[in-house]
């Protein structure tokens, strides 16, 4: 356990706090001066959840604590927090069910290209697109929770989800040609090594064979 992975699990924590937030009836948190509402209270959570995706990356690498875990968690976290606040979305009729749907199914599409590559031994870094992807989410979520309370924002939330839907699409083709690369790689070398063992194989029986005659004359 280091930091970068604790601020993982912490982000983490926060989904389930968030998704209680989104669905929750009109309530106002009073502070101070301010009255806030759940939808405000819950973009507060989600940034600096989002924050702590890019703090925790910037934390493994500047002190090198790159770890396997925090490697296998941080995509689940990134996951969880996006799906989680586009399903809560979709509950308050806020985003689109088609749109949620597009975007959670390619995380769940490179999920699986990323184990069955890492069952194969490789590891499928995340490429800029991705990286992208991961940015106009987090901008269109944000821009539809502000446009709940500030309806002036509700355009620019829908050309941002479309984007999000772009990038997301765009990033998951990404991860398929490398994914096909990587693993077409491996079974021209696995189906290399096994030529040359059938080949040693034979040799070594054509060697037998040419052997026997020989023996039986002496």
């Amino acid at each position: 356990m280091n930091i970068p992975n604790a601020l993982t699990l912490l982000r983490i924590f926060f989904v389930p706090v968030l998704v209680a937030l989104l669905v929750q009836e009109k309530m106002h948190v009073r502070l101070g001066p301010w009255s806030l509402s759940n939808e405000l209270v819950a973009l507060g959570v989600f940034l600096v959840a989002a924050f702590t995706d890019l703090l925790d990356g910037y934390l493994a690498r500047r002190w090198n604590q790159i770890t396997t875990v925090g490697m296998l968690l941080d995509p689940i976290a990134d996951k969880l927090l996006i799906s989680a606040s586009l399903i809560a979305l979709v509950q308050v009729h806020r985003v689109p069910g088609w749109m949620a749907v597009l975007i959670i199914g390619r995380e769940f599409a490179v999920s699986g290209l990323r184990s069955i590559a890492a069952a194969e031994g490789y590891m499928i870094a995340a490429g800029e697109l991705g990286k992208s992807k991961m940015v106009a989410q987090v901008a269109a979520i944000s821009l539809v929770l502000l446009s709940v309370d500030f309806p002036v924002y509700e355009t620019a939330a829908r050309a941002c989800l479309w984007g999000a839907m772009a990038f997301a699409l765009a990033s998951a083709a990404q991860y398929f040609g490398r994914f096909w690369r990587k693993v077409d790689e491996g079974v021209k070398a696995r189906r290399r090594i096994e030529l040359l063992q059938l080949e040693g194989e034979r040799r070594k029986t054509a060697m037998r064979v040419t052997a026997e005659p020989e023996k039986n004359r002496r």
